[in-house]
């Protein structure tokens, strides 16, 4: 049945279900990928996460952070760790010259929470590449379809005009076969629309750990180093 659909159509809605099918190879595809770099990205930053809290030593933890790689916490501590031991390096050099303790912890305070939010940017860009993908098959597929739908129906009424029969039956298996193309669009949408809408509900849940953890370090950090 599918088989005789294809052959049956013309070249230009031929050209369009090809086009859809490869939009929905690509979209399943990004899918699976993309699920498998956010179920890493998570289960990494929550045992990073319980790393942090149960290590007293912030370069134990940095030291740990290097195996979290795939962790975009771990990449927010890291920058503000690095960070924080610039300032703490340059604070203890300059203690002696400069009189305002005040404008020194209230730049290094500033000066980390920039770090960090430059971090979690960096982390949530490369947790949303390819959504915008997702996105656009999600919302031009059905449309695709359409056009090659619109298509195949103006071919089948414009033969209606040199068949001898002037009966629907001369006219149905065209329309049959055009419609076929809408189908196809649908399919290639309709996963990329509730993967599109899982894997943003993901990383803005991603990047709200980022954020809180952001600023429980900032909390320690103006507590016992930015002093």
């Amino acid at each position: 049945m599918i088989e005789h659909l294809f052959s049956g159509t013309g070249p230009v809605v031929l050209a369009v279900l090809w086009l859809l099918i490869g939009c929905s190879a690509s979209a399943w595809g990004i899918t699976f990928y993309k699920l498998a770099q956010i179920r890493r990205a998570r289960k990494q930053s929550e045992r990073f996460v319980e790393v942090f809290w149960d290590s007293n030593s912030l370069s134990n933890i940095n030291t740990a952070s290097l195996e979290f790689k795939q962790s975009p916490v771990a990449q927010v501590f890291r920058a503000g760790y690095q960070e924080l031991v610039r300032l703490t390096r340059g604070k203890r050099g300059e203690r002696g010259e400069r009189d305002d303790e005040s404008e020194i912890e209230l730049g290094g305070s500033a000066n980390v929470e920039r770090a960090m939010r430059r971090a979690t940017n960096q982390e949530v860009t490369k947790l949303e590449k390819a959504l915008t993908f997702l996105a656009t098959i999600a919302s031009t597929a059905p449309f695709i379809g359409l056009f090659g739908t619109v298509w195949g129906i103006m071919n089948a009424f414009r033969g209606l005009s040199t068949a001898q029969s002037s009966s629907i039956q001369a006219v149905a298996p065209g329309i049959s076969e055009a419609l076929i193309a809408t189908a196809v669009g649908l399919a290639a949408a309709i996963p990329a629309v509730v993967a599109f809408n899982h894997f943003n509900r993901e990383v803005r849940v991603l990047h709200a750990d980022m954020d809180n953890f952001s600023s429980e370090f900032l909390n320690i950090a103006e507590r016992h180093f930015l002093k």
